[in-house]
């Protein structure tokens, strides 16, 4: 499906934006997760700024649709995005991770609820679960909203994911998208080296999932795996993107697990920042 060029670079731009909000956020000798971050925040542009249903102003609205950051400790990337999306003002960011702070270092519903936060997530493995649940409720009060749970390839190690899977399989729930963030690394190094997980797409497709793989850096099959995934009836759907940890970013591309969480020197800060700009 070919998409407007047009709206493919504005979301292009934005994940760009996305990714100079991060930067923003963490500023210097403050250690945050730019790879995990970086390899998702196309995927969230797309997301937030084109594919789902919400409203800063109406951020309560029923049938909105609902974003479950299983991989929580990329919260800043959410940040990122509510704040260029409305929902505070992006000079909040600055806030991030302090004492006090209503945006932690992990979602915290408690705390920013009411900034578009949906769940409290963080300890790997959670969300799919949350997914479930809210995928299950919304069937009961016949919404046609939708869910979508972006959770990291190393946390698909975790066993619960599993669970909500063969859930998720069960009750049909062809209102719940899981997105796997597949940067093929993690905080220790390279995943296959520790847990391999391929053949990943496999895997789903026996536990009853559609499985779609796609560049989670070409924007265009970004789109169109998540149009694919609305026609997909009776069933859940897992779009695999496949992506590169700190993609934008040449430091943390070349170094993904010393980059995994790692603090900026003012040097590196401004080289970034005038790069994303």
């Amino acid at each position: 499906m070919g998409f407007d060029k047009k709206l493919v670079q504005e979301l292009e731009t934005k994940g760009n934006t996305l990714r100079r909000n991060v930067v923003y956020s963490m500023g210097v000798d403050y250690p945050g997760h730019i790879g995990g971050t970086f390899s998702s925040a196309d995927i969230m542009a797309a997301l937030y700024f084109h594919k789902m249903k919400h409203s800063p102003s109406d951020r309560y609205m029923k049938d909105r649709d609902r974003l479950i950051l299983s991989k929580g400790h990329i919260a800043i990337l959410q940040y990122a995005a509510l704040a260029e999306a409305g929902y505070f003002p992006v000079e909040d960011l600055k806030d991030t991770k302090k004492i006090n702070s209503i945006l932690q270092g992990h979602p915290d519903l408690l705390k920013s609820g009411h900034l578009g936060i949906e769940a409290g997530t963080g300890s790997l493995g959670q969300g799919l679960s949350i997914g479930v649940g809210m995928a299950l409720g919304f069937r009961l009060d016949n919404l046609p909203s939708k869910v979508y749970v972006i959770v990291g390839d190393g946390e698909l190690a975790e066993g619960q994911i599993w669970e909500a899977a063969m859930a998720a399989k069960v009750f049909g729930l062809d209102n719940l998208v899981a997105i796997v963030d597949k940067n093929s690394k993690q905080a220790q190094g390279i995943i296959a080296e520790r847990f391999d997980l391929d053949p990943s797409a496999d895997k789903w497709t026996a536990f009853g999932w559609n499985a779609i793989e796609i560049d989670g850096h070409n924007m265009e099959e970004i789109l169109s795996g998540l149009d694919a995934a609305d026609a997909v009836k009776g069933k859940p759907t897992v779009i695999i993107a496949n992506t590169v940890k700190g993609k934008g970013y040449d430091l943390a591309e070349a170094h993904p697990a010393g980059m995994h969480n790692a603090p900026l020197s003012q040097d590196e800060y401004d080289a970034i920042m005038a790069k994303l700009s």
